[in-house]
C-alpha cells in the first residue's frame, strides 16, 4: 500500500479534464459551476502534486503539454464510465423531493424571497436547496436541477433561460455628497469599489462598457461573495457592482440607489439546468413552470 501512487482529488482531475476539453478556463469554469480563479487553483495544485506541467498558458488560451495530452483522453473516458456506473445504481426519482443547487447570493436575494409562493402552490413538493461554488454533478451528487449563470451551453444538460443578467453600480445614498458627486462613471475614481472574489471580472466588464477600462477606485475592498459586497454597500463602505435584480428590495426602500440610470447587459443569463440523461419528473416540471412565471413578473 505504501508504494501506491497517491491519487489527486477528483475535483482537481475534473477541473483539468474540463479545461483540457475547452482549452479555455472561463468556459471550463462555467461548465463546472466554479470561478475561473478557483479552477486555475485546482489545476495548479494538480500539477504540483503530479510534478508535471499540464498546460502552457498562451495569450489566446490554454495549450496542452505532452503530459496533458497523455492524461486528458484517459480522464475523459474514466469520468464517463464513473457517471454511467453511479447513475445505474442511484434511484432516478425521489417522489415529492426536489434538490436544487445554486449560488448563495442568488438563493438569498432572489430565490428564497419567492419560495413561499411555490410551497403554497405545491405543498406536496419538498424543495431542498444546496448552495456551493464547488463542482456540481447531477448524476453523482443527487441534484435534480441547478440555477446557473452562464450562456446555457453546459455539456450533457438541458437548460431553460430564465433571466437576463446585467451589471450596475449601487451604493448607499448617504455615500454621495456635494463635495464628492457621483454624476458620471468617471467620478468612481474618487470612491471605494467593492468587489466579489467569486465575480472578479464584473467591475472590469462594466467599466470597459463605459469606455473606462483603466479606471481604478480610490480604494478597493474585496469580499468572498456578492452578498457581502451588497451588505457593505448598504453600510456605506463603497460602491458595489451587482445585478439590480439581486437588490430589488434595497432599491425599493431606498437603502441603495443606482447612481447611473442604465445597467450594462452581459453575455450571461440565469438558466435552470438539469441533466439530459434524466427523465423529466412531475416535481421538476412543476418547478420549471413556476420559475418561468416568477421570472416574468
Amino acid at each position: 500500500m505504501s508504494d501506491r501512487v497517491r491519487m489527486p482529488s477528483l475535483n482537481a482531475l475534473r477541473a483539468f479534464e474540463a479545461a483540457g476539453r475547452h482549452l479555455n478556463l472561463r468556459a471550463a469554469a462555467e461548465e463546472l459551476f466554479v470561478t475561473p480563479s478557483a479552477l486555475s487553483h485546482q489545476i495548479r495544485g494538480l500539477e504540483e502534486q503530479l510534478g508535471v506541467k499540464l498546460f502552457v498558458r498562451q495569450r489566446h488560451g490554454l495549450e496542452l503539454t505532452q503530459s496533458g495530452k497523455q492524461l486528458l483522453p484517459e480522464l475523459t473516458a474514466g469520468f464517463s464510465r464513473l457517471v454511467e456506473a453511479v447513475a445505474a445504481l442511484r434511484p432516478i426519482h425521489h417522489p415529492g423531493i426536489l434538490t436544487v443547487s445554486m449560488l448563495s447570493t442568488f438563493a438569498m436575494r432572489w430565490f428564497i424571497p419567492r419560495l413561499h409562493r411555490f410551497q403554497q402552490r405545491f405543498p406536496h413538493i419538498e424543495v431542498r436547496i444546496s448552495t456551493s461554488i464547488e463542482l456540481v454533478d447531477f448524476e453523482q451528487e443527487g441534484v435534480d436541477c441547478a440555477i446557473r449563470s452562464g450562456q446555457g451551453d453546459w455539456p450533457h444538460t438541458a437548460s431553460l433561460r430564465l433571466l437576463d443578467e446585467q451589471f450596475a453600480p449601487v451604493c448607499s445614498p448617504s455615500l454621495i455628497t456635494a463635495e464628492r458627486p457621483l454624476a458620471r462613471p468617471a467620478d468612481l475614481a474618487e470612491y471605494t469599489l467593492l468587489h466579489s472574489n467569486q465575480r472578479p471580472d464584473d467591475w472590469r466588464i462594466w467599466l470597459s462598457a463605459e469606455g473606462l477600462p483603466e479606471l481604478v477606485g480610490a480604494q478597493q475592498l474585496h469580499f468572498e461573495t456578492r452578498n457581502f459586497a451588497i451588505a457593505a454597500a448598504v453600510r456605506g463602505l463603497g460602491v458595489a457592482i451587482v445585478d439590480p435584480l439581486l437588490v430589488q428590495e434595497e432599491l425599493k426602500d431606498g437603502r441603495l440607489i443606482q447612481p447611473f440610470t442604465h445597467a450594462v447587459p452581459t453575455r450571461s443569463a440565469y438558466y435552470l439546468v438539469w441533466s439530459e440523461r434524466r427523465k423529466d419528473t412531475p416535481e421538476l416540471a412543476a418547478f420549471r413552470q413556476w420559475l418561468v412565471e416568477e421570472a416574468a413578473v
